[in-house]
């Protein structure tokens, strides 16, 4: 970690020699815990892909109703992001983060009580609900302890905390099921969602004693430590006071990088909430190799995620790597439509989709900024997110349907292949010249 945040890149970072070291040492002390609980976060959402078919047994689901509640966890987080949010600023970030993990991670341990369809609904909903404004409030938290030239480094290390959520939590999902089935009289499915849900009140609590909301509560640094990095944090934030959220709306492109993200988050649900299906519907019956195997993408996007930073940082054009990453994923989506049933090209499928999916989400974050900055930045980025997660709504329920009437979710494969399409299109052609002027200015 003292390698990755070594070079700043403002100037005005590079003028201290011992900010690298301090901000090293905050990103040391916190940046592991953050990263778990982000890890938590993100297999919360994925969990419900790998207890589907057990899941749908025991409550005669259709895929269509499956779909519904997977995309009910959505609707829960896109209706109360804003309000939770709201009292995030007003409670302080530590405080609301610790309570959005406990209560999520009972929500979600309250699964395993689940016997009917509405209480699946219910429940699906409830975990979105609480959960909403976790990860901007986080975003939010690393404002207030690193400056300007290090958060972009910091950011990318939750996107690979989202990855390795995949990676390590797919496998272990596998295991839980295959092995803890039957212990205690409870089924596999049920043994998920505790072990996803307990230890994020553990979690919480750990935030609300471990983290503190300012530098100048960090007893951990020396008094010229913290003096000189929230000196230089409170310089940097200064102009972040009253945020239109109007401004953004009238930015030119502001609403097409919304749909943009919109079309990304659908081809990231199709990966997150079909992956497990499409290997078991190729032949593998295996909970334990299922979940093996549902890692490789998230192995694959985590490696292009790392890659595609380094090269668009070195070039600027962040456009044209979304493009392309965007594009590498709709040519994963064709091909587990071609090799729905050849398991070894299947996964072959799966990691070029992964490593397009995956790793286009960062490389996306990477422009709102560059059209939503200042005093807008904070309301607009976030409604973009919003608008994001409304994907997260759509796929799940019409890869479900699609499923019903035809029988298979091949077709539904090649429908976001030629959304991914669209949205590659969209960057291509429908961003505002002042974003392609200033990626090359950057250059």
């Amino acid at each position: 970690m003292s390698k990755i945040l070594s070079a700043p890149a403002g100037a005005a970072d590079a003028a201290v020699p011992d900010m690298a070291r301090i901000v090293a040492k905050v990103a040391w002390r916190i940046m592991p815990l953050i990263m778990i609980c982000y890890l938590f976060a993100f297999f919360d959402r994925i969990n419900i892909s790998f207890a589907k078919f057990a899941l749908q047994s025991s409550l005669s689901l259709s895929d269509t109703a499956y779909g519904l509640g997977a995309g009910l966890f959505s609707v829960g987080y896109v209706l109360f992001e804003v309000p939770s949010n709201m009292m995030l600023y007003k409670v302080g970030a530590r405080r609301w983060i610790a309570r959005i993990m406990v209560s999520w991670g009972l929500a979600t341990a309250l699964m395993a009580l689940v016997q009917t369809e509405w209480q699946f609904y219910v429940l699906r909903f409830l975990i979105g609900a609480m959960e909403a404004g976790f990860a901007p409030g986080v975003l939010y938290f690393l404002t207030l302890w690193f400056p300007t030239a290090y958060r972009g480094r910091i950011t990318s290390m939750l996107f690979l905390a989202s990855a390795f959520s995949g990676l390590v939590g797919a496998p272990a999902a596998g295991l839980v099921l295959a092995h803890l089935d039957g212990v205690l009289g409870m089924s596999g499915w049920h043994w998920l969602f505790l072990v996803g849900g307990l230890p994020c009140v553990l979690l919480g609590a750990v935030v609300f004693l471990v983290l503190k909301d300012r530098v100048e509560d960090a007893s951990w640094l020396a008094p010229a430590e913290r003096a000189l990095l929230a000196a230089r944090i409170a310089e940097q934030n200064r102009s972040i006071g009253s945020h239109s959220l109007l401004g953004a709306l009238k930015t030119p492109g502001f609403f097409t990088l919304g749909l943009v993200y919109f079309l990304i988050q659908v081809s990231s649900y199709g990966l997150n909430f079909w992956a497990p299906h499409m290997i078991r519907s190729a032949g593998t019956t295996s909970p334990t190799t299922i979940g093996l195997l549902t890692a490789v993408p998230y192995l694959c996007g985590a490696i292009a995620m790392v890659a595609v930073g380094r090269l668009s940082d070195a070039s600027g054009e962040r456009t044209k790597f979304v493009i392309g990453l965007v594009l590498l994923g709709a040519v994963g989506f064709c091909g587990a439509g071609l090799f729905d049933h050849q398991p070894g090209l299947l996964v072959a499928a799966l990691a070029v989709m992964g490593a397009g999916v995956v790793a286009s989400i960062p490389a996306f974050w990477a422009l709102p900024p560059k059209l939503v900055t200042g005093a807008g930045a904070a309301g607009g980025i976030a409604l973009i997110n919003t608008l994001g997660q409304l994907g997260g709504i759509v796929s799940p329920v019409m890869v479900g349907r699609i499923k019903d009437v035809t029988g298979s979710t091949t077709p539904a494969l090649y429908v976001i292949a030629a959304l991914s399409v669209v949205c590659a299109g969209v960057l291509a052609f429908g961003l505002p010249e002042r974003l392609r002027q200033r990626e090359q200015s950057a250059n």
